[in-house]
């Protein structure tokens, strides 16, 4: 069955023009990635996880993660957190920094979350997320997600018991990821339980998990009913994997725009995060976008040992001098006008 990936949907009145969204993703998502997305056709893109501990304590690097341009709404910030009180409180900084959805993450499988009571430990006590729901909603006017996985252990259902209740109580949208917390990220997704879950809900569900193709975003909205698929890991230094999922057949980039993309990138990244912080945050996307066999392993090892990104720069655009013409149309095509609403510093806050 064709399902048409430009169709726009709704979050409450929150219009998203495609049916494609950039997953958040700790240590990834920052705002250079979520600009690339939006430019690649995302209809939605999310902040990285946000700590409301350290919203509430005004911690710097915390407080960063309320950064939003222009250019990248509508945007969903997500956070953290199993106080409801302050889970609320965090939730309105949100919205006033900006952001059109505010997502709250009940799925992070990661130690230093879970232990918190935060993340997915959240789904063994319903109550309680259900109180952070309740707190968060009615704290703000912008809609409210709820993120999840299918529950802690392997083959657990808890999401579809969980599922239900959190809307009852005020979420606008629910995104499934069905693995296991105790999965992490092996095996398989298994969408038997989105389409469940849709079933039991009325407002919309977003599909995560191995949506990686154009075949299989297809294959999973119209097997499911989901009103969206959450594409991730398979964005990690590829965009071009979202304008395939959109659009099909689409001509694997050559080695001048590989290049243009990940300067501008290191650009916009050094722009958020300063010299110092971005220079070792961006040594993970070398490897992800000089991989898939478009450059030599040595190159991407070497461009890691590099000390400076300026010297980083030189060497990618010696092996690839055309790519400094595709980077000048690049610059030239970004949007004007792209004001941060909130000037803070971003965070580089890693949690899974």
């Amino acid at each position: 069955m064709q399902v048409n990936l430009y169709e726009s949907w709704q979050i409450r009145d929150v219009e998203i023009p495609t049916r494609l969204v950039l997953a958040p993703m700790a240590g990834v998502s920052v705002q250079a990635f979520r600009r690339q997305g939006k430019r690649f056709g995302a209809g939605l893109v999310c902040s990285e996880m946000v700590s409301c501990a350290g919203l509430h304590h005004g911690n710097e690097r915390t407080l960063g993660y309320l950064r939003i341009a222009s250019d990248e709404r509508p945007l969903a910030v997500q956070i953290f957190g199993a106080d409801p009180a302050v889970m609320a409180e965090a939730a309105r900084m949100v919205e006033d920094a900006g952001a059109d959805i505010v997502d709250i993450n009940f799925g992070c499988p990661v130690r230093k979350v879970t232990k918190t009571g935060a993340g997915a430990t959240m789904l063994d006590e319903p109550e309680r997320a259900c109180r952070v729901v309740e707190a968060v909603a009615s704290a703000v006017s912008i809609p409210v997600s709820v993120k999840m996985r299918r529950g802690l252990e392997d083959g657990s259902r808890a999401c579809l018991s969980v599922g239900p209740r959190l809307v009852a109580a005020g979420a606008a949208s629910l995104t499934l990821h069905p693995r296991s917390a105790k999965q992490m990220y092996t095996g398989t997704a298994d969408h038997s339980l989105t389409a469940e879950l849709v079933s039991l809900v009325d407002v919309p569900v977003v599909a995560s998990g191995d949506i990686v193709s154009r075949a299989r975003a297809q294959a999973v909205l119209a097997t499911t009913g989901a009103a969206a698929v959450m594409v991730g890991r398979a964005a990690q230094g590829n965009p071009w994997a979202l304008r395939e999922i959109l659009d099909g057949e689409v001509a694997d980039p050559s080695q001048e725009e590989v290049v243009a993309e990940l300067v501008l990138f290191m650009r916009e990244t050094v722009r958020e995060l300063g010299e110092s912080r971005a220079t070792s945050f961006l040594k993970k996307f070398y490897g992800w976008y000089l991989g898939r066999g478009r450059f030599p392993r040595n190159f991407k090892a070497e461009l890691t040992q590099v000390p400076t990104i300026a010297e980083v720069e030189e060497r990618l655009f010696a092996a690839t001098p055309g790519a400094r013409f595709v980077l000048a149309r690049l610059e030239e095509e970004q949007p004007q006008g792209d004001e941060v609403l909130l000037d803070l510093p971003i965070s580089i806050y890693g949690g899974g």
